[in-house]
């Protein structure tokens, strides 16, 4: 039995909420948003902006807005790092996260109007090698597909190969393992690998990675000279922010978060100057500066409703969602948006307002935190309204605390002690030794007493420390983000006296999680190494 809702379920949850939240704020007729009111609601936002840093609600944060094709307000808040003096400014750079999502289609869109992809391009034509489970959705799998989030891919298939170390390469080519959630395009599932795979498919036909095409389609015609789809650009840079989550109550830089694995998904990092040239080249539907960059038709498709989400928790707007873009439909019209979210600190929304060609961004280094979404909804309020509503900030940052805190309590609550009397522990050669399955690869548990070691991913990348529990129920500690959050590994002990398989709770979520014991020669490839089974 599952004891606990593991990590991976976690991030699911706030995978599709974050894909969800693009605000819906009162109506207003066209000819009230004049400058004035715009100007006017700058003013307040400045105002709100300087007080969510000044009560600890996140360290730093900064704030680009556009109008037309203008920039009229950028402007950094708070520190870089908490409880150091450096200032977070305009140009400082922040881990976008999924935020990466929408930049990303808009980078495809530019391959779409040069021609070399379209939307409906097929991934077998494009990458051959990509398989999904099924023989079907693989040969009619589509970009269109994949940005969409409805190829039936799990929402957190891949996630898990991340997290203990695989690269890009390996964690497309496994994801053949893993059985869809849904019929094909029949069911909406958020995933970071499966849009990863639509835009790497694309870059295809050029010869050049995705961060060379990125940079190429994007950033350099923009004028982004601080933005990357490369972790080690983003660490290059001295004006950067690190990641805040909070332990023991207080903001604190601990976890760094290598996102490159999923880079088209997650690991771009900008800065609130340079994101605020994107929002010019999206409000302008492609053009930029008076000069189109990309053909209109192209970039339109990103914002067509295709999958219903819901209603957005806050305003009760109907939300859909296009390629990369969350698309929601409010008393007042049309916004495009998306958040991004890392729970090792960081925090992201943009939202635009396409008739009104008017868009804000806001990224921080916090997490978890509803600054993003309080400030911008509260920015659309003064905007349509000329006046605020609720404190905005403070509903979101329940919304996201209570994504969290319910869960790790019980978890917490269920290993708080074992049973009483407990089962002894077997000697460790009980469980010791090697284990493998297609997905994950090889294992290997070691150790003495009733503490082991286990240690997947390549080259057994990621350790854990196992601490015995009950009967053959181990606990460990396996997520850096919240260290106090324990997930169980179970063993299965034949009448020999020898666990037979083991269940990994943590890395469960698509019901991969147990590996079988294997002898040596059993095992695929060179022992130790990243499998190709």
């Amino acid at each position: 039995m599952r004891l606990f809702t593991n990590r991976n379920h976690l991030r699911w949850r706030m995978l599709a909420f974050i894909a969800l939240i693009t605000l819906s704020p009162k109506a207003a007729s066209a000819d009230t948003i004049t400058p004035d009111r715009i100007a006017a609601a700058i003013a307040k936002l400045e105002l709100l902006a300087e007080g969510v840093v000044a009560d600890g609600s996140v360290p730093g944060l900064a704030i680009g807005v556009v109008h037309g094709d203008e920039v009229i307000f950028l402007k950094g808040f708070g520190h870089r790092e908490a409880g150091k003096p450096e200032a977070v400014d305009a140009d400082t750079v922040f881990q976008i996260a999924s935020l990466s999502k929408p930049v990303s289609a808009t980078v495809v869109a530019a391959l779409v109007s040069d021609g070399i992809a379209s939307w409906d391009s097929k991934i077998a034509d494009l990458d051959p090698a990509f398989r999904l489970a099924q023989p079907y959705p693989t040969s009619e799998l589509t970009v269109r597909d994949l940005f969409a989030h409805r190829s039936g891919l799990p929402g957190t298939a891949g996630d898990d190969l991340e997290d203990i170390g695989y690269d890009r390469a390996e964690i497309l080519r496994r994801l053949r393992f893993v059985l869809p959630s849904s019929s094909f395009r029949a069911g909406y599932s958020y995933s970071n690998f499966g849009l990863t795979e639509g835009a790497v498919a694309a870059a295809k036909p050029t010869g050049k990675s995705w961060e060379e095409v990125a940079e190429e389609k994007l950033y350099r015609p923009l004028g982004m000279a601080s933005t990357s789809s490369r972790h080690s650009d983003f660490i290059k840079h001295a004006n950067r922010a690190e990641l805040h989550a909070k332990i023991d109550g207080a903001w604190t830089a601990k976890v760094q978060r290598y996102p490159d694995a999923q880079a088209p998904a997650g690991g771009v990092s900008s800065t609130a100057r340079d994101l605020s040239q994107w929002m010019r080249l999206v409000l302008g539907n492609g053009v930029y500066a008076g000069k189109r960059l990309i053909a209109a038709d192209a970039l339109d498709q990103t914002h067509i409703p295709l999958t219903a989400r819901g209603k957005n928790p806050v305003s009760g707007g109907e939300a859909f969602y296009g390629l990369g873009w969350n698309i929601e439909f409010g008393r007042h019209g049309p916004i495009w948006g998306h958040a991004g979210a890392f729970s090792a600190g960081a925090r992201s929304l943009v939202m635009l307002f396409p008739e009104e060609k008017l868009g804000i961004v806001v990224v921080a280094n916090a997490f978890p935190t509803g600054v993003p979404e309080g400030l911008s909804d509260s920015f659309a309020d003064l905007v349509f309204d000329g006046t605020l509503g609720k404190d905005k900030v403070k509903a979101w940052n329940n919304i996201y605390a209570s994504m969290f805190g319910p869960v790790i309590a019980a978890a917490k609550a269920t290993y708080a002690a074992p049973p009483s009397p407990a089962s002894p522990v077997e000697p460790a050669r009980a469980y010791a030794g090697r284990y493998f399955n297609d997905f994950f690869g090889e294992a290997i548990v070691s150790g003495e007493g009733d503490t082991l070691v286990l240690k997947v991913g390549p080259a057994g990348a990621r350790s854990y420390s196992l601490k015995h529990f009950d009967r053959e129920l181990f606990v460990t500690f396996p997520d850096a983000e919240m260290p106090d959050r324990p997930s169980a590994v179970s063993f299965a002990v034949g009448p020999d006296g020898k666990a037979s398989a083991m269940t990994v709770e943590f890395l469960d979520d698509n019901h991969l999680g147990t590996l079988r014991r294997v002898g040596i020669r059993a095992i695929p490839g060179k022992c130790g190494a990243a499998f190709r089974p």
